[in-house]
């Protein structure tokens, strides 16, 4: 059984820092590219970031390049999201996903086939 559980997130003020991780269980995580998704209250869910599957490529959204940074360790299964400089505007539900196996990151949230159940991340002004 696939599982991805997230853990990392909490209620931070604006301009400080969080780190989100997703601990992958149930397959190779080293043969599926890694995403995170986030989704605020009645919105769509939107792509944040994603890496390939060595971790060699990374992709983001525009509205955090420059602030997140994706990474991860295959060996301990293990996908992480370093987020800086946080904003109002990225208070939301943050969902890892896994899209493969042996295929890039999409930006589109039907391309993955496993997620998890989400965290949230509050950051008050």
């Amino acid at each position: 059984q696939v599982q991805l559980v997230e853990s990392g997130g909490g209620l931070v003020q604006a301009g400080g820092s969080l780190s989100l991780s997703c601990q992958v269980s149930g397959l190779v995580l080293m043969n599926y590219a890694m995403a995170w998704f986030r989704q605020a209250p009645g919105t769509e869910r939107v792509f944040v970031s994603g890496i390939s599957l060595l971790g060699e490529r990374t992709w983001y959204a525009d509205s955090v390049e420059g602030r997140f940074t994706i990474s991860r360790d295959n060996a301990k299964k293990t996908v992480y999201l370093q987020m800086n400089h946080l904003k109002p505007e990225d208070t939301a539900v943050y969902y890892c996903a896994a899209r493969g196996p042996y295929k890039d990151p999409g930006r589109g949230s039907d391309e993955y086939n496993y997620w998890g159940q989400g965290t949230q991340i509050t950051v008050s002004s």
